[in-house]
């Protein structure tokens, strides 16, 4: 995971990730298949990290888990940007994925929302956020943050609709 942050998913090529392991990349095929396994695995790792740490902060703070939720997202992607984006800008192979994994994930949003659709709608809000952050396309005076709250204060006037 180290060689994908620090450099990019360029940088995952099999001859690669065994160089930073320490070893062949021959060794490495022993393991993975192939690159997309090696990259199904990294996504696998991020999805169980975003389910722990999206967890922990509806318990942290039950009275605004919406608000918890979002920092946890944001926070999430601003540490492993590279991951987040190796989990969300292309397709999820999810019958390669552990069952229950990606609803182990999205069950504290939709448990804070109380509506597959809202929590789909509150998703995206906080992705597309994310991405324009990460992307650097906000004006240098925009206040990022006072637009994150707005978005989640708009999602939670629909949640109480």
């Amino acid at each position: 995971m180290t060689l994908l942050e620090e450099e990019g998913e360029s940088a995952l090529t099999m001859r690669r990730v065994a160089g930073s392991l320490g070893i062949k990349a021959p060794s490495l095929y022993k393991h993975f298949s192939d690159k997309e396994t090696l990259e199904l695995e990294l996504v696998i790792a991020g999805f169980e990290e975003v389910a722990m740490k999206f967890e922990e902060a509806v318990r942290r703070r039950p009275s605004q888990p919406l608000t918890a939720l979002a920092e946890a997202y944001r926070a999430f992607a601003h540490q492993h940007p590279h991951l987040y984006r190796l989990m969300n800008e292309r397709p999820l192979p999810r019958e390669r994925m552990p069952e229950g994994l990606e609803q182990r994930a999205a069950m504290p949003l939709l448990q804070a929302t109380g509506s597959l659709d809202l929590a789909r709608a509150t998703w995206a809000m906080a992705h597309g956020l994310v991405m324009l952050e990460l992307n650097g396309r906000f004006p240098a005076d925009a206040d990022v943050d006072a637009a994150w709250v707005a978005g989640v204060a708009a999602m939670e006037r629909f949640r109480g609709v």
